[in-house]
C-alpha cells in the first residue's frame, strides 16, 4: 500500500489552486512531476483535510473559493514572544497547553485542526484555509479577580477586531459565541491552570469563520454565517485572513493587559451593548430541567440572570450549561 505523503509534501498542490482558477490536470502533474493517477490521489488526500475541491473533465481541478494561507512572520507582534502558524495540528488549545510556560506570551494558529473542540466538548469544524483557528497563552502573576468574566472580556475584543476590519453589527450570546442576526460567526474556549508559584495560565482559543463554504459546513446542525459571506452581503470588501488575524492577536493582547490591570469593568458597557439575549426569552439546557424565562443580562462575576416566569430571578454560571434563544412573543 502507498504511504500517504506527509503535509508539508501537499503544499504546492494546495497553493497551485489556491488562487481559486482551473488548472488543468497536465500542468499540475508535469509541474510535480507526477502521472496523473498520482495527482489524482493527491487531490484526494487534501480534500481529506476539508478543501472544497471541483473537478471537471477538459478544465481540470480548482478551489471552490480562493485559499490565502497564513504568514507568520507577517503576524510577529511585540506583545508576543512567539506566533506560529501549524499547518494541521490536533487543537490549538491542547499544543499551547502542552507550551511551556515560559515561552508566554504566546500565539499558534493552525491551517486546519484534526480534533478541533468547542464548550461542552463539541467538536468544531475545521476545514483547512477556510477560517481562523487561534490559540493564545496568557499567564497572569496571580489569579485574577473575576477570571470567570474573560471569554465575556474576549468576545469583546474579538467584536473589536471584526470592526477593525471592515466588519460591524456583530454581538455576543453568553457566554462564549460570537453572532451576527441569528446565526454564529464564532466561539471561544478558555482552559485554565494553576502554575507554581501562584500564578494562573489561560490558553484563549478562538474559531472564527472565515470564507468556509456550504459544502465543508455540511450537516453542521446550527445556522452559521462566514466573515466573507457577511462583507459580500453588506457590499463591503472582503479582509484578507492575515489582515483580520493580525487585528485579532492586537485587540486580544490588548484586552488581556488591560483585564490583568483592572478586571472586567472597563469591558462592561460594550458587553451589555452587544448582549444579543438581553430581554429576549431565552431556555437554558444542560442543567437538569431546562430552565425558561427572560434573560436580564449578567452579574458582577459574569454569571447570566434569568427571569423565570414566577419572578425569580436566577443567576446561572458557563459550566455545562447552554443557552437557547426563543422567538420574541
Amino acid at each position: 500500500m502507498t504511504r500517504a505523503l506527509d503535509d508539508a509534501a501537499l503544499l504546492p498542490l494546495v497553493d497551485a489552486l489556491a488562487a481559486g482558477d482551473w488548472v488543468s490536470g497536465e500542468a499540475l502533474a508535469t509541474a510535480a512531476g507526477l502521472s496523473r493517477a498520482a495527482l489524482a490521489k493527491r487531490v484526494t488526500q487534501i480534500e481529506a483535510w476539508g478543501l472544497d475541491i471541483e473537478a471537471r473533465t477538459g478544465l481540470g481541478y480548482r478551489l471552490s473559493t480562493p485559499l490565502e494561507r497564513l504568514d507568520a512572520a507577517g503576524l510577529s507582534s511585540p506583545a508576543l514572544r512567539r506566533v506560529d502558524v501549524a499547518l494541521r495540528v490536533d487543537s490549538t488549545n491542547q499544543r499551547l497547553l502542552e507550551a511551556p510556560a515560559a515561552d508566554d506570551p504566546q500565539a499558534l494558529f493552525a491551517e486546519a485542526q484534526t480534533a478541533g473542540r468547542g464548550r461542552r466538548g463539541r467538536d468544531w469544524r475545521s476545514p483547512f484555509g477556510a477560517n481562523l483557528y487561534l490559540s493564545l497563552a496568557w499567564s497572569f502573576p496571580g489569579w485574577p479577580p473575576r477570571l470567570g468574566c474573560l471569554p465575556l472580556a474576549v468576545g469583546v475584543a474579538a467584536t473589536r477586531a471584526l470592526a477593525a476590519s471592515g466588519l460591524t453589527g456583530v454581538q455576543l450570546k453568553w457566554p462564549n459565541d460570537l453572532r451576527l442576526g441569528e446565526a454564529k460567526l464564532g466561539g471561544i474556549l478558555i482552559e485554565s491552570r494553576s502554575e507554581i508559584g501562584g500564578a494562573c495560565r489561560v490558553v484563549i482559543g478562538l474559531g472564527l469563520n472565515v470564507s468556509m463554504t456550504a459544502a465543508q459546513a455540511a450537516d453542521l446542525g446550527q445556522p452559521w454565517i462566514a466573515v466573507h459571506a457577511a462583507q459580500d452581503r453588506a457590499g463591503a470588501p472582503r479582509v484578507s485572513r492575515n489582515a483580520l488575524a493580525a487585528n485579532l492577536l492586537l485587540e486580544l493582547t490588548r484586552a488581556l493587559g488591560e483585564f490583568q490591570a483592572s478586571g472586567f469593568a472597563s469591558f462592561l458597557a460594550d458587553w451589555q451593548r452587544l448582549d444579543i439575549a438581553a430581554g429576549r426569552p431565552v431556555r437554558i439546557v444542560g442543567a437538569g430541567p431546562d430552565i425558561e424565562g427572560r434573560a436580564c443580562g449578567i452579574d458582577d462575576d459574569g454569571a447570566l440572570i434569568v427571569e423565570t416566569p414566577d419572578g425569580r430571578r436566577q443567576h446561572l454560571h458557563a459550566g455545562e450549561i447552554s443557552v437557547r434563544l426563543e422567538p420574541q412573543p
